[in-house]
């Protein structure tokens, strides 16, 4: 799945006082994040439910502690590790992750991280008890993935090289559970480059809730392609051979297996898998003998709930779901077991709308929980002391993210998050508190903490006052809504940020930012960061910037989404070139000036919107565009184009490489080589096809990179590059 927006898709209107002399945002100040508000991260919560715990920085000691905190008073409470008392060359203790054991006496910290893809990385971890105050390393000279406490505490385990491993938390010694992994064919307990990315599985295996048994994944990838990237810098540049399945080809077998500690022994899960099977996600029920495995077709239009027997490995269906496009699992599939085999809840789009559903554990429905024409976002949990389900949705507005908390019987809904907006938030295991993190158009980020009992708001942890001051004193202009109707008779929503002179009586040159991609959302009430900084650096510059969700985004129901299925690129294009067209009628708009941009789904759009409407809009940027689906994956592509070799015009008729004969207007194409995702050899072929039509363009490679750029060189270079384009073209 790609990116949708790595930084949030919104900013805000300030207004000055009379005569103030605002200061200019410069891309020194986008780059840096000059204006990004602050937050409250590494929080993790104890299991009394009084106390959390969070990663801070201490000036003082210059150095990385985990303090405890109370949360009836929100006051510091003691520090349970602090990275000063254990030196290395006189420099403290650094770690960027930890996790307390279940009893909370020690404290598993990660060091020396490194990414490997989106959400997988390798790192050394390091075992402190906090009684004895002894710090040990626990993986030897390898680095290792996903290091994990068991239910009791008393073992970690962890993927080394492949392989799943647990070590003894008392002795150190280590027990190897699989001996087959090997690069680019066999991989135990961690997910293959496509489930990481579009299943978001990076970590693969499960301890049993009573610690006795290890489910996890098992990917076969012997017969899926190799893709290949040189990694330039030596003098015989290096090749970086992985395996990506591209749309029609091979995919791992994937199977889930058990090992049980007490007799040593690892069995197959008879869940009734064939080749083109995907097991998107995998868990245990609150029985420690029974596995919970959700199973698709390779179209993804079926869907199964499958109760595994953890001892003997056979398997039942519990219930299925089918649909004529897709079953939506891609990013919430929640599935919360109740306590004593009392049913489960899941959600899911059968009504047209994402929604929460009550089964019994054979999987017949009991009662639909949320109903209406709005969607649920994400399911933060269930009490079942009091029965309430705590979670988000777009009741209020496809625009808005709220948090609530219903009944399981469906009644007594009540609103928990402050103010209106967007809220996401962190609960407390018991449920009892949740940290709310809230922005707005008008609002940076706030972070404060709360009881779920009474809505009492128990402290604030960050209000970013600073911010808002410092934003005040710059030129940023107004962020407004707005919504047209397109030719098929859709509100597509859209908002605008105008220079902060804005003069009604004149015309101003617009640029258009789009994603666009199936499920997506750009335009929401929230607070944006660096590209959208670097959108007001170019409003004080003259420029209006816009944005608009096309069909086939979320937020609004599973028939918009659908809209695209089968055919991306036709109608999502068609919106823009209309918005791009209802832009223009504005009295304050230069119809002739109208650019588009975007990133990933979002240069494949700018590409064919510079291609096929040519008559709306001026200029474009495309940087690590899909110019073919054919070159991406299967799992994403698949689930919204079926097969190439069961829709190919899907593949075809909108591919830009197929329009290269159609550029008349200045082009940029951007990628970065070393772009594991959206590979460089979509910018290569569409490179090719310009060539051979004879049309000039912009190209711009940058060595190495991967599909977002994290380094502040290749940032500052990128956004500078675009702003001369933008300054030289439109």
């Amino acid at each position: 799945m790609f990116c949708a927006n790595a930084i949030l898709s919104l900013a805000v209107a300030f207004s000055t006082a009379h005569g103030q002399e605002l200061k200019q945002i410069t891309l020194d100040d986008v780059i840096q994040g000059f204006f990004y508000p602050r937050t409250v991260s590494g929080v993790n919560w104890m299991k009394d439910g009084r106390y959390y715990t969070s990663q801070e920085y201490d000036s003082e000691s210059k150095s990385q502690q985990v303090v405890k905190y109370d949360i009836s008073t929100g006051a510091r409470v003691e520090t349970l590790f602090n990275g000063a008392d254990f030196k290395t060359n006189e420099k403290p203790f650094e770690f960027d992750g930890y996790s307390l054991s279940p009893d909370e006496t020690k404290i598993l910290l990660k060091t020396d991280e490194e990414r490997v893809y989106r959400r997988s990385t390798i790192a050394n971890y390091y075992l402190y008890d906090g009684k004895e105050k002894k710090l040990e390393k626990i993986n030897g000279d390898e680095k290792i993935s996903y290091a994990t406490f068991s239910p009791d505490g008393e073992r970690i385990a962890y993927v080394k090289n492949r392989d799943l491993y647990y070590r003894d938390v008392k002795t150190l010694e280590e027990t190897r559970i699989t001996s087959d992994g090997k690069k680019n064919a066999i991989i135990n307990g961690a997910a293959d480059w496509v489930y990481e990315e579009e299943f978001m599985i990076s970590k693969a295996f499960f301890w049993s809730p009573d610690g006795r048994k290890i489910a996890f994944y098992r990917f076969d990838e012997t017969e899926v392609k190799e893709y290949n990237m040189q990694l330039w810098g030596p003098l015989y540049p290096e090749d970086y051979r992985f395996k990506y399945p591209k749309a029609g080809e091979a995919n791992s077998k994937v199977s889930i297996r058990v090992y049980r500690l007490d007799d040593q022994k690892t069995i197959e899960i008879d869940a009734g898998t064939g080749p083109d099977d995907y097991i998107p996600k995998a868990m245990w029920t609150k029985d420690p003998n029974l596995l919970c495995i959700v199973k698709m077709n390779r179209l993804q239009n079926e869907m199964e709930i499958i109760h595994a027997d953890a001892q003997t490995g056979k398997a039942k269906t519990a219930m299925k779901e089918k649909s004529e496009t897709y079953v939506d699992i891609n990013f919430n599939q929640e599935i919360i077991y109740l306590d004593n085999n009392e049913g489960f809840l899941r959600t899911s789009e059968q009504d047209g709308f994402k929604h929460l559903y009550l089964h019994d554990m054979n999987g017949r429905l009991v009662r639909q929980i949320t109903k209406g024409e709005w969607e649920i976002d994400q399911v933060y949990g269930y009490d079942p002391s009091k029965k309430w389900i705590y979670y988000s949705s777009t009741e209020k507005s496809p625009l808005e993210r709220i948090i609530y908390r219903i009944n399981l019987d469906g009644k007594m809904k009540t609103i928990l998050s402050p103010g209106d907006g967007n809220n996401w938030a962190n609960f407390s295991p018991d449920l009892k508190y949740f940290i709310n993190y809230h922005s707005s158009i008008t609002d940076p980020l706030t972070v404060t903490l709360h009881t779920t009992t009474g809505r009492k708001t128990v402290k604030t942890l960050e209000d970013n006052a600073r911010l808002k001051k410092t934003v005040s004193e710059y030129a940023f202009g107004s962020t407004e809504f707005f919504s047209f109707k397109n030719s098929a008779g859709d509100t597509l929503n859209g908002y605008m940020i105008k220079p902060y002179n804005f003069d009604s009586t004149k015309q101003y040159p617009v640029l258009m930012y789009v994603y666009g991609g199936p499920g997506s959302q750009n335009v929401m009430n929230d607070w944006g960061g660096t590209r959208d900084i670097w959108h007001h650096y170019l409003s004080q510059k003259g420029y209006i910037v816009a944005c608009i969700d096309n069909r086939g985004t979320g937020g609004r129901g599973k028939k918009f989404k659908d809209e695209v299925y089968a055919r991306l690129g036709e109608l999502e294009t068609q919106d823009q070139i209309e918005g791009a067209r209802y832009l223009g009628s504005l009295p304050y708009i230069d119809a002739a000036r109208i650019g588009i941009w975007g990133w990933s789904y979002g240069g494949y759009m700018a590409s064919l919107a510079i291609l096929l409407g040519a008559d709306e809009f001026s200029m474009a940027i495309a940087g690590a565009p899909v110019t073919s689906w054919r070159f991406y994956d299967t799992v994403y592509t698949e689930r919204y184009l079926k097969t190439p070799q069961l829709n190919p015009k899907g593949y075809d008729e909108y591919s830009p490489i197929s329009h290269a004969a159609k550029l008349e207007d200045p082009y940029l194409l951007i990628h970065g080589t070393g772009d594991d995702n959206v590979h460089f050899q979509n910018t290569i072929e569409m490179t090719d096809a310009l060539i051979a039509a004879n049309k000039q363009f912009d190209l711009f490679i940058y060595p190495n990179r991967a599909h977002g750029f994290s380094d502040p060189a290749a940032a500052y270079h990128l956004y500078g590059l675009m702003t001369r384009f933008v300054e030289n073209n439109l």
